[in-house]
Protein backbone atom coordinates (compact mmCIF):
# COMPACT_ATOMS: atom_id res chain seq x y z
CA UNK A 1 0.00 0.00 0.00
CA UNK A 2 1.49 3.31 -1.10
CA UNK A 3 1.65 5.80 1.86
CA UNK A 4 0.74 9.25 2.27
CA UNK A 5 2.60 11.79 1.18
CA UNK A 6 2.60 15.27 3.53
CA UNK A 7 3.85 18.69 2.66
CA UNK A 8 7.64 19.00 2.36
CA UNK A 9 8.66 21.33 5.49
CA UNK A 10 12.59 21.10 5.02
CA UNK A 11 12.44 20.66 8.43
CA UNK A 12 15.82 17.97 8.68
CA UNK A 13 17.76 20.17 5.94
CA UNK A 14 21.82 20.61 7.39
CA UNK A 15 21.30 24.45 7.17
CA UNK A 16 18.45 24.26 8.66
CA UNK A 17 19.48 21.84 11.41
CA UNK A 18 22.80 23.75 11.68
CA UNK A 19 21.19 27.10 12.44
CA UNK A 20 18.52 25.90 14.56
CA UNK A 21 21.47 24.53 16.64
CA UNK A 22 23.23 27.80 16.65
CA UNK A 23 20.20 29.64 17.49
CA UNK A 24 17.67 28.09 19.94
CA UNK A 25 19.28 27.12 23.58
CA UNK A 26 19.31 23.41 24.64
CA UNK A 27 17.23 23.78 27.26
CA UNK A 28 14.82 25.86 25.39
CA UNK A 29 11.24 24.43 26.32
CA UNK A 30 10.11 24.03 22.73
CA UNK A 31 13.40 22.72 22.09
CA UNK A 32 12.78 20.00 24.81
CA UNK A 33 8.93 19.73 23.79
CA UNK A 34 10.57 18.00 20.31
CA UNK A 35 11.72 15.00 21.94
CA UNK A 36 10.00 14.46 25.55
CA UNK A 37 7.25 12.44 23.58
CA UNK A 38 6.75 10.24 20.74
CA UNK A 39 5.38 12.81 18.28
CA UNK A 40 5.13 9.78 15.27
CA UNK A 41 2.68 7.49 17.67
CA UNK A 42 0.39 10.78 16.84
CA UNK A 43 1.16 11.04 13.45
CA UNK A 44 -0.02 7.18 12.92
CA UNK A 45 -3.07 7.67 14.93
CA UNK A 46 -4.23 10.60 13.70
CA UNK A 47 -3.19 9.31 9.26
CA UNK A 48 -6.71 7.31 9.65
CA UNK A 49 -9.33 10.74 9.40
CA UNK A 50 -6.70 10.90 6.26
CA UNK A 51 -7.62 7.81 4.84
CA UNK A 52 -7.09 8.29 1.03
CA UNK A 53 -5.79 11.72 1.00
CA UNK A 54 -2.13 12.16 0.51
CA UNK A 55 -1.47 9.64 -1.90
CA UNK A 56 -2.31 11.72 -5.46
CA UNK A 57 -2.98 15.42 -5.50
CA UNK A 58 -2.21 18.12 -3.42
CA UNK A 59 -0.47 16.54 -0.06
CA UNK A 60 -1.51 17.69 3.16
CA UNK A 61 0.91 18.25 6.36
CA UNK A 62 1.41 15.37 8.73
CA UNK A 63 -1.25 16.07 10.88
CA UNK A 64 1.06 15.70 14.02
CA UNK A 65 2.54 19.16 12.98
CA UNK A 66 -0.99 20.24 12.56
CA UNK A 67 -1.10 18.78 16.83
CA UNK A 68 1.85 20.38 17.40
CA UNK A 69 0.59 24.00 15.83
CA UNK A 70 -2.64 23.67 17.70
CA UNK A 71 -0.14 22.69 21.11
CA UNK A 72 1.58 25.99 21.00
CA UNK A 73 -1.71 27.75 20.20
CA UNK A 74 -2.75 26.57 23.49
CA UNK A 75 0.64 27.23 25.34
CA UNK A 76 0.63 30.86 24.29
CA UNK A 77 -3.38 31.37 24.38
CA UNK A 78 -3.32 32.42 20.37
CA UNK A 79 -6.03 32.02 18.45
CA UNK A 80 -5.79 29.95 14.95
CA UNK A 81 -4.89 32.95 13.48
CA UNK A 82 -2.53 34.26 15.36
CA UNK A 83 -0.95 31.11 16.01
CA UNK A 84 -0.18 30.90 12.34
CA UNK A 85 1.75 34.05 12.75
CA UNK A 86 3.39 33.22 15.62
CA UNK A 87 5.29 30.16 13.78
CA UNK A 88 5.80 32.10 11.21
CA UNK A 89 7.88 34.75 12.94
CA UNK A 90 9.74 32.58 15.75
CA UNK A 91 12.38 29.87 14.91
CA UNK A 92 12.20 28.04 18.15
CA UNK A 93 8.32 27.58 17.29
CA UNK A 94 9.43 26.60 13.87
CA UNK A 95 11.70 23.97 15.07
CA UNK A 96 9.52 22.53 17.55
CA UNK A 97 6.56 21.92 14.89
CA UNK A 98 9.21 20.57 12.53
CA UNK A 99 9.45 23.28 9.69
CA UNK A 100 12.14 24.73 7.76
CA UNK A 101 13.54 28.33 8.47
CA UNK A 102 12.21 29.57 5.59
CA UNK A 103 9.10 27.45 5.61
CA UNK A 104 5.54 28.55 6.06
CA UNK A 105 3.29 27.33 8.68
CA UNK A 106 0.00 25.59 8.05
CA UNK A 107 -2.49 28.46 8.04
CA UNK A 108 -5.44 28.71 10.03
CA UNK A 109 -8.22 27.19 7.15
CA UNK A 110 -5.57 24.46 7.55
CA UNK A 111 -6.20 24.30 11.19
CA UNK A 112 -10.11 24.91 11.23
CA UNK A 113 -9.88 21.80 8.55
CA UNK A 114 -8.42 19.76 10.56
CA UNK A 115 -10.63 19.87 13.71
CA UNK A 116 -13.69 19.93 11.95
CA UNK A 117 -12.59 16.54 9.84
CA UNK A 118 -11.78 15.29 13.50
CA UNK A 119 -15.97 16.19 14.46
CA UNK A 120 -16.85 15.18 11.02
CA UNK A 121 -15.01 11.87 10.97
CA UNK A 122 -16.28 10.83 14.72
CA UNK A 123 -12.51 10.71 15.75
CA UNK A 124 -12.83 12.92 18.87
CA UNK A 125 -12.00 9.93 20.94
CA UNK A 126 -8.82 10.04 19.30
CA UNK A 127 -7.90 13.10 21.59
CA UNK A 128 -8.46 10.49 24.71
CA UNK A 129 -5.89 7.94 23.28
CA UNK A 130 -3.58 10.40 22.80
CA UNK A 131 -4.20 11.72 26.75
CA UNK A 132 -3.48 8.27 27.58
CA UNK A 133 -0.47 7.71 25.56
CA UNK A 134 1.31 10.91 27.34
CA UNK A 135 0.33 9.77 30.71
CA UNK A 136 2.29 5.88 29.79
CA UNK A 137 4.80 7.90 28.31
CA UNK A 138 5.23 9.80 31.38
CA UNK A 139 5.76 6.88 33.17
CA UNK A 140 8.04 5.23 30.67
CA UNK A 141 10.26 8.27 31.69
CA UNK A 142 10.30 8.10 35.10
CA UNK A 143 7.86 10.37 36.26
CA UNK A 144 6.75 9.12 39.92
CA UNK A 145 3.16 8.79 40.06
CA UNK A 146 1.45 9.05 43.77
CA UNK A 147 -0.68 6.86 45.64
CA UNK A 148 -3.44 9.62 45.22
CA UNK A 149 -5.84 10.70 42.92
CA UNK A 150 -8.18 13.88 42.95
CA UNK A 151 -11.13 14.66 40.74
CA UNK A 152 -12.70 17.42 40.22
CA UNK A 153 -14.90 19.68 37.60
CA UNK A 154 -13.89 22.47 36.02
CA UNK A 155 -16.34 24.77 33.98
CA UNK A 156 -15.86 26.67 31.03
CA UNK A 157 -17.75 29.78 29.66
CA UNK A 158 -19.72 29.49 26.41
CA UNK A 159 -18.15 31.31 23.52
CA UNK A 160 -21.54 33.60 23.77
CA UNK A 161 -22.35 37.10 25.01
CA UNK A 162 -25.64 35.42 27.35
CA UNK A 163 -27.30 38.61 27.27
CA UNK A 164 -27.91 39.40 23.30
CA UNK A 165 -28.23 35.51 23.48
CA UNK A 166 -31.38 35.69 25.82
CA UNK A 167 -32.41 38.39 23.80
CA UNK A 168 -32.48 36.52 20.59
CA UNK A 169 -34.11 33.43 22.15
CA UNK A 170 -36.78 36.05 23.48
CA UNK A 171 -37.66 36.91 19.94
CA UNK A 172 -37.97 33.47 19.15
CA UNK A 173 -34.45 32.94 17.70
CA UNK A 174 -32.02 29.75 18.86
CA UNK A 175 -29.04 30.26 21.02
CA UNK A 176 -25.89 31.04 19.36
CA UNK A 177 -24.36 28.16 20.75
CA UNK A 178 -27.86 24.98 21.55
CA UNK A 179 -25.69 22.80 23.63
CA UNK A 180 -24.55 24.80 26.56
CA UNK A 181 -26.48 25.00 29.28
CA UNK A 182 -26.89 26.91 33.06
CA UNK A 183 -25.15 25.06 35.57
CA UNK A 184 -24.14 26.40 39.59
CA UNK A 185 -20.73 28.29 39.46
CA UNK A 186 -20.53 28.15 43.26
CA UNK A 187 -22.46 28.92 46.29
CA UNK A 188 -21.34 30.74 49.12
CA UNK A 189 -23.46 32.34 52.64
CA UNK A 190 -23.68 35.50 52.44
CA UNK A 191 -25.94 38.18 55.09
CA UNK A 192 -29.19 39.62 54.31
CA UNK A 193 -30.56 42.78 54.95
CA UNK A 194 -31.65 41.60 58.59
CA UNK A 195 -27.81 40.32 58.84
CA UNK A 196 -29.25 36.73 58.73
CA UNK A 197 -26.98 34.03 56.86
CA UNK A 198 -28.69 33.03 53.82
CA UNK A 199 -26.95 30.79 50.96
CA UNK A 200 -26.16 32.43 47.60
CA UNK A 201 -25.66 30.77 44.47
CA UNK A 202 -23.89 31.64 41.51
CA UNK A 203 -24.67 30.70 37.84
CA UNK A 204 -22.67 30.34 34.93
CA UNK A 205 -23.74 28.99 30.79
CA UNK A 206 -21.16 27.04 29.23
CA UNK A 207 -19.82 23.32 29.96
CA UNK A 208 -18.02 21.32 32.63
CA UNK A 209 -14.39 19.25 32.10
CA UNK A 210 -14.84 16.32 34.97
CA UNK A 211 -10.91 15.77 35.80
CA UNK A 212 -8.56 13.33 37.33
CA UNK A 213 -5.24 13.67 38.47
CA UNK A 214 -2.55 12.25 40.36
CA UNK A 215 -1.99 14.56 43.13
CA UNK A 216 2.36 13.86 43.32
CA UNK A 217 2.86 13.92 39.27
CA UNK A 218 0.40 16.50 38.70
CA UNK A 219 -0.31 14.76 35.48
CA UNK A 220 -3.89 14.65 34.33
CA UNK A 221 -5.09 11.25 33.76
CA UNK A 222 -9.11 11.62 32.52
CA UNK A 223 -11.23 13.78 31.25
CA UNK A 224 -14.63 13.92 30.42
CA UNK A 225 -17.04 16.58 29.00
CA UNK A 226 -20.41 17.74 30.17
CA UNK A 227 -22.62 20.57 29.74
CA UNK A 228 -23.10 23.07 32.99
CA UNK A 229 -25.95 21.78 34.38
CA UNK A 230 -24.40 18.33 34.68
CA UNK A 231 -24.14 16.47 38.58
CA UNK A 232 -20.44 16.12 39.35
CA UNK A 233 -21.02 12.85 41.31
CA UNK A 234 -22.52 11.08 38.57
CA UNK A 235 -19.24 10.86 36.68
CA UNK A 236 -16.60 9.99 39.48
CA UNK A 237 -17.08 6.01 38.75
CA UNK A 238 -16.36 6.17 35.08
CA UNK A 239 -13.12 8.89 35.57
CA UNK A 240 -12.23 6.01 38.29
CA UNK A 241 -12.51 2.73 35.30
CA UNK A 242 -10.70 5.28 32.93
CA UNK A 243 -7.93 5.58 35.20
CA UNK A 244 -7.85 1.44 36.71
CA UNK A 245 -7.85 0.94 32.57
CA UNK A 246 -3.96 2.46 32.64
CA UNK A 247 -2.40 0.75 35.86
CA UNK A 248 -2.19 3.58 38.22
CA UNK A 249 -0.40 3.02 41.09
CA UNK A 250 -3.31 4.49 43.02
CA UNK A 251 -4.86 3.49 46.30
CA UNK A 252 -7.15 6.91 47.01
CA UNK A 253 -9.38 8.95 45.52
CA UNK A 254 -10.07 12.02 47.05
CA UNK A 255 -12.41 14.63 45.73
CA UNK A 256 -14.78 17.10 47.50
CA UNK A 257 -19.02 16.94 48.87
CA UNK A 258 -20.18 17.08 45.46
CA UNK A 259 -19.09 13.43 45.23
CA UNK A 260 -19.98 11.87 48.31
CA UNK A 261 -22.38 9.73 47.23
CA UNK A 262 -23.25 5.99 48.66
CA UNK A 263 -22.22 4.95 44.82
CA UNK A 264 -19.02 6.28 44.71
CA UNK A 265 -17.93 5.61 48.01
CA UNK A 266 -18.87 1.95 47.45
CA UNK A 267 -17.06 1.94 43.81
CA UNK A 268 -14.12 2.77 45.50
CA UNK A 269 -14.59 -0.37 47.87
CA UNK A 270 -15.35 -2.82 45.20
CA UNK A 271 -12.04 -2.34 43.53
CA UNK A 272 -10.05 -2.11 46.75
CA UNK A 273 -9.70 1.54 46.69
CA UNK A 274 -9.51 3.65 49.72
CA UNK A 275 -11.99 6.86 49.75
CA UNK A 276 -10.85 10.04 50.68
CA UNK A 277 -13.98 12.12 49.52
CA UNK A 278 -15.09 14.94 51.70
CA UNK A 279 -18.19 13.61 53.78
CA UNK A 280 -20.81 16.08 54.26
CA UNK A 281 -22.10 16.96 57.59
CA UNK A 282 -24.94 14.87 57.17
CA UNK A 283 -23.10 11.59 57.62
CA UNK A 284 -21.76 11.95 61.12
CA UNK A 285 -25.16 12.92 62.40
CA UNK A 286 -27.24 11.00 64.73
CA UNK A 287 -29.99 9.75 62.26
CA UNK A 288 -27.77 8.41 59.43
CA UNK A 289 -27.65 4.66 59.91
CA UNK A 290 -23.82 4.29 58.92
CA UNK A 291 -23.11 7.06 61.30
CA UNK A 292 -19.96 4.32 62.90
CA UNK A 293 -18.75 3.54 58.96
CA UNK A 294 -18.45 7.21 58.16
CA UNK A 295 -16.35 7.80 61.82
CA UNK A 296 -14.24 5.44 60.89
CA UNK A 297 -13.81 6.21 57.66
CA UNK A 298 -12.50 10.11 58.59
CA UNK A 299 -10.20 8.29 61.09
CA UNK A 300 -8.30 6.82 58.37
CA UNK A 301 -4.71 7.92 57.28
CA UNK A 302 -5.75 7.92 53.55
CA UNK A 303 -8.92 9.65 54.21
CA UNK A 304 -6.61 12.58 55.95
CA UNK A 305 -4.17 12.75 53.43
CA UNK A 306 -6.24 12.79 50.75
CA UNK A 307 -8.54 15.69 52.23
CA UNK A 308 -4.69 17.80 51.99
CA UNK A 309 -4.30 16.43 48.26
CA UNK A 310 -7.49 18.07 46.88
CA UNK A 311 -6.03 21.85 46.61
CA UNK A 312 -3.93 20.78 43.80
CA UNK A 313 -6.44 20.14 41.33
CA UNK A 314 -7.94 23.83 42.20
CA UNK A 315 -4.03 25.24 41.70
CA UNK A 316 -3.82 22.99 38.23
CA UNK A 317 -7.33 24.62 37.37
CA UNK A 318 -6.32 27.76 38.05
CA UNK A 319 -2.86 27.24 35.67
CA UNK A 320 -5.21 26.27 32.87
CA UNK A 321 -8.05 29.35 32.93
CA UNK A 322 -4.79 32.34 33.86
CA UNK A 323 -2.25 30.48 31.63
CA UNK A 324 -4.13 29.22 28.96
CA UNK A 325 -7.95 30.76 28.24
CA UNK A 326 -9.86 27.38 29.48
CA UNK A 327 -11.89 29.74 31.40
CA UNK A 328 -13.63 30.48 27.84
CA UNK A 329 -14.37 28.11 25.33
CA UNK A 330 -12.69 28.37 22.13
CA UNK A 331 -15.16 27.36 19.92
CA UNK A 332 -19.36 26.67 19.51
CA UNK A 333 -20.69 23.02 20.56
CA UNK A 334 -20.20 20.35 23.02
CA UNK A 335 -17.83 18.52 20.29
CA UNK A 336 -15.56 21.37 19.87
CA UNK A 337 -15.19 21.67 23.73
CA UNK A 338 -14.27 18.23 24.16
CA UNK A 339 -11.47 18.75 22.04
CA UNK A 340 -10.61 21.80 23.98
CA UNK A 341 -10.36 20.06 27.10
CA UNK A 342 -8.46 17.25 25.86
CA UNK A 343 -6.17 19.37 23.95
CA UNK A 344 -5.90 21.46 27.09
CA UNK A 345 -5.10 18.21 29.12
CA UNK A 346 -2.59 17.45 26.93
CA UNK A 347 -0.68 20.71 27.03
CA UNK A 348 -0.35 20.85 31.09
CA UNK A 349 0.63 17.37 30.43
CA UNK A 350 3.45 17.94 28.49
CA UNK A 351 5.08 21.42 30.62
CA UNK A 352 4.63 19.27 33.60
CA UNK A 353 6.47 16.64 32.14
CA UNK A 354 9.30 19.14 30.86
CA UNK A 355 9.30 20.26 34.45
CA UNK A 356 10.05 16.98 36.10
CA UNK A 357 11.79 15.45 33.49
CA UNK A 358 14.63 18.28 32.95
CA UNK A 359 13.78 21.38 35.23
CA UNK A 360 12.65 23.36 32.44
CA UNK A 361 9.74 26.25 33.04
CA UNK A 362 7.90 27.07 30.47
CA UNK A 363 7.65 30.87 30.33
CA UNK A 364 5.16 32.42 28.16
CA UNK A 365 6.98 35.37 27.23
CA UNK A 366 10.17 33.81 26.90
CA UNK A 367 10.29 33.80 23.16
CA UNK A 368 10.16 37.52 23.23
CA UNK A 369 13.28 38.44 22.88
CA UNK A 370 14.16 35.41 20.50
Amino acid sequence: MEQPRFVETGGGTFFGEYLYDQVIPQDHFLRILRTVVDWEYFTKRLLKIYKGQGVVGRPPFDPAMLLKVEVIAYLYKLSERQVEVFVNENLPAKYFVGLAVDGKAPDHSTLTTFRERLLKNGKVKIFEEMLAQIVQEAMNRGVKFGSIQIIDSVHTLANVNTDKDQARQNKGKGPRDGDAQWGVKHKHKVKNEKGEEVEQTEYFYGYKAHVSMNAESGIITSVETTTGEAYDGHHFCSLVDHDLAQELPVDTYAADKAYDDGDNHYHLDLHGLHSAIHLKKTRTEKKDPHKRVWLKLVKTPQYQEGLKERYKIERKFGEAKQGHGFGRCRYIGKARYTIQSFLMAIVLNLKRMVKLITGVNFKERAYAAE
